[in-house]
C-alpha cells in the first residue's frame, strides 16, 4: 500500500518545527498506532480519529494503521495533530488524493462527530509553517482570523473532516455542520486612561516618561492612596505602538495561551498578576503543554507586580533572568520552550505592612523590625536591576490641578527620543537605552565626557552604586539626553539620572 503524506507543526515554546505526518496500511492484525514521541494527549488521537472519520462516513480500514510523526526524535505534544493524522490515513487508503494532501499543513482537534476544533497556538504555528515553505495550510474555522494574519499564507478555514475530505477528491456529501466556536475566555481590556488624570504627581509623572523612553524598570513605593497603580497602568499607553513583527510576536504568545486572536493590536500588552500567583503562573509551565507564563505575555509592554513584597520569594527571584537576558527558558523532559520576555517591569510597595510608616498624619504600628523585614523582602540582586526609584507621597489637596502631562504628548516624547537612541544604536544589536551593555557605555563610543561623571565615580567609590548600579545610571542619562534632544548627557543629565536611580542628589 502506498505511504501517503501530510504535514502539521510541532510548538516547542513560541518555536515551531514542520513535521511530516505519513501513514501506511498494510494487512496485518488490525491497530491503529501513532508513533514518534507523541504525548499522551497526541496518543489519544487514535480513538477520537477513528470515531471522527467513522461519524463522517469516511471508516478507516480494519488493516494495520501506522502513522508516524517525523523528525521522530522531536517531542509532539496537544491535540493539534488530529486532522493532519486523520487526512494522512485517509490518503493512505486510497480514500483522499495523495497528492493533494502532501503539500498542505493541516492543523486542528477532531470531535467524535467529525467537527473541527480550534486549538491554542495556531497563529504561531502558520508563522512557522509559512517560514519553512509550506504556505497552504488549513486551520479549524474558529482560528481562520488568526491564522489570516501571517503574510504570504493560504488559508482554508475548516468546518468538518467531511469538508477537508472533500477539498482533497473525496466523494462524499457533506452535511450542514454548525461550526465550532473558541472555548476560551475574553481577555481583560487594558485601563485606557490618560496621564492627565494623574494629579499632584507631575515628578513621578515626569519619570515614567523618562522609563517608558529608555525602556527602563521602575519601583514605585509609597502608601496606598498614594497613585501608584494609577501610575503603573498608564506606563503601556505611552509606549510607541508596536511594529509589525512585534504585534505579531504578542498575538502569537496571546495565541499559545488560549487567548482570542480576533486582529492584530499593536497596543504593549500590559500584565498585572495577582502577588499570589504561583512561579509557574509567573514565568510559564505546565505539566504536558508549556503556556507562556505573565512575564512572556508582557514582552513588548508592561509587567505590573502591585503589592510586590507580599509576593513569594521564589516568584521575585525568578524575574531576574528574564531581567537580565529578556527570555524566558522552562525546561522539561526532552526539550526546552523558550519564550521572550523582552518587558519593562513595574514593582509597587507600601512602606509596611500597615502601609503608615513615614506618611503625613498617619499612625504606623509596625514594630521597627517588621518594617525592616518588610522591605528586605526585595532581594539586593532583584533591585540592582531596577533603573528607578519613586518614593510617592498622598496628595495633600484636593484641589491640585490636573497634570499638565497627556499621554498623547508624553508618546510623542516618547517616540522622538527613542528615535533618536535608534539613529545613535544603528549598526548594533540594540534599539533602546536600557538594551545597551555596561561595557559600550563606559568605555565605547556611548560614554560620556569624564567631567560628567564625577559624582557617580564617588558614589561607586563609597560603595552607594554596584557596577551594574553604575551601568544603569549611565543608561537613565542617555535617556534624559534623548528626551532634551542633546548629542551626549552633561553633568545635570548624570546627576537627574543618580537621583531617579538612588534619590541621592549630585
Amino acid at each position: 500500500m502506498t505511504v501517503a503524506r501530510t504535514w502539521a507543526v510541532a510548538l516547542t515554546g513560541l518555536a515551531g518545527e514542520v513535521v511530516e505526518v505519513e501513514a501506511d496500511v498494510t494487512e496485518h492484525q488490525p491497530e491503529f498506532r501513532i508513533i514518534g514521541l507523541p504525548d499522551k494527549a497526541l496518543g489519544e488521537a487514535v480513538r477520537r480519529v477513528a470515531n471522527a472519520c467513522e461519524n463522517s462516513g469516511l471508516a478507516l480500514p480494519y488493516r494495520r494503521l501506522t502513522v508516524n510523526l517525523s523528525p521522530a526524535g522531536l517531542p509532539k505534544q496537544g491535540t493539534g495533530f488530529d486532522l493532519a493524522v486523520a487526512v494522512a490515513a485517509l490518503a493512505a487508503d486510497g480514500r483522499l488524493d495523495a497528492a493533494s494532501v502532501r503539500g498542505v499543513v493541516h492543523l486542528g482537534e477532531l470531535g467524535l462527530d467529525g467537527r473541527v476544533r480550534p486549538v491554542p497556538g495556531v497563529l504561531p504555528a502558520v508563522r512557522a509553517a509559512v517560514a519553512r515553505g509550506r504556505s497552504r495550510v488549513v486551520v479549524p474555522w474558529a482560528n481562520r482570523v488568526e491564522a489570516e494574519l501571517v503574510a504570504g499564507a493560504e488559508v482554508r478555514a475548516a468546518v468538518s473532516l467531511a469538508e477537508v475530505a472533500r477539498w482533497h477528491g473525496a466523494e462524499i456529501d457533506v452535511a450542514e455542520v454548525t461550526p465550532v466556536a473558541a472555548s476560551v475566555a475574553t481577555p481583560t481590556e487594558a485601563d485606557d486612561g490618560d496621564l492627565a488624570d494623574v494629579v499632584g504627581q507631575q515628578g513621578a509623572v515626569d519619570a515614567l516618561v523618562v522609563a517608558a523612553a529608555g525602556g527602563h524598570h521602575v519601583l514605585m513605593s509609597g502608601p496606598p492612596g498614594a497613585g501608584k497603580t494609577m501610575l503603573a497602568r498608564r506606563l503601556a499607553g505611552i509606549l510607541p505602538l508596536l511594529d509589525d513583527e512585534a504585534a505579531l510576536e504578542v498575538a502569537s504568545l496571546r495565541s499559545l495561551a488560549g487567548e482570542p486572536v480576533m486582529s492584530l493590536d499593536r497596543r504593549p500588552p500590559f500584565e498585572a498578576p495577582h502577588h499570589s500567583a504561583s512561579t509557574a503562573a509567573l514565568v510559564g509551565g505546565g505539566s504536558r503543554t508549556v503556556r507562556p507564563g505573565a512575564v512572556a505575555r508582557a514582552s513588548r509592554g508592561v509587567l505590573f507586580l502591585d503589592e510586590a513584597t507580599e509576593a513569594s520569594s521564589s516568584m521575585l527571584d525568578a524575574l531576574r533572568q528574564p531581567l537580565e537576558e529578556g527570555r524566558v527558558e522552562i525546561h522539561r523532559a526532552g526539550f526546552l520552550a523558550r519564550f521572550p520576555a523582552r518587558f519593562q517591569l513595574v514593582l509597587a510597595m507600601n512602606p509596611c505592612p500597615c502601609g503608615e510608616y513615614g506618611v503625613r498624619g498617619g499612625a504606623c504600628a509596625c514594630a521597627p523590625s517588621v518594617i525592616r523585614r518588610y522591605a528586605q523582602r526585595l532581594s539586593g540582586p532583584l533591585l540592582d536591576r531596577i533603573d528607578i526609584d519613586l518614593r510617592l507621597e498622598r496628595v495633600a489637596s484636593a484641589s491640585a490641578a490636573e497634570g499638565a502631562t497627556t499621554s498623547a504628548a508624553a508618546r510623542a516624547a516618547v517616540s522622538a527620543a527613542r528615535e533618536r537612541s535608534a539613529r545613535r544604536l544603528a549598526g548594533t544589536p540594540w534599539r533602546i537605552n536600557a538594551e545597551v551593555p555596561g561595557s559600550w557605555l563606559r568605555r565605547g563610543p556611548g560614554a560620556p565626557e569624564p567631567g560628567s561623571v564625577r559624582a557617580l565615580d564617588a558614589a561607586l567609590q563609597r560603595g552607594l552604586l554596584t557596577l551594574r548600579g553604575y551601568d544603569r545610571v549611565l543608561r537613565l542619562a542617555w535617556t534624559l539626553a534623548d528626551l532634551a534632544g542633546a548629542d551626549r548627557p552633561d553633568e545635570a543629565d548624570v546627576g537627574r539620572a543618580l537621583f531617579l536611580r538612588k534619590g541621592m542628589a549630585a
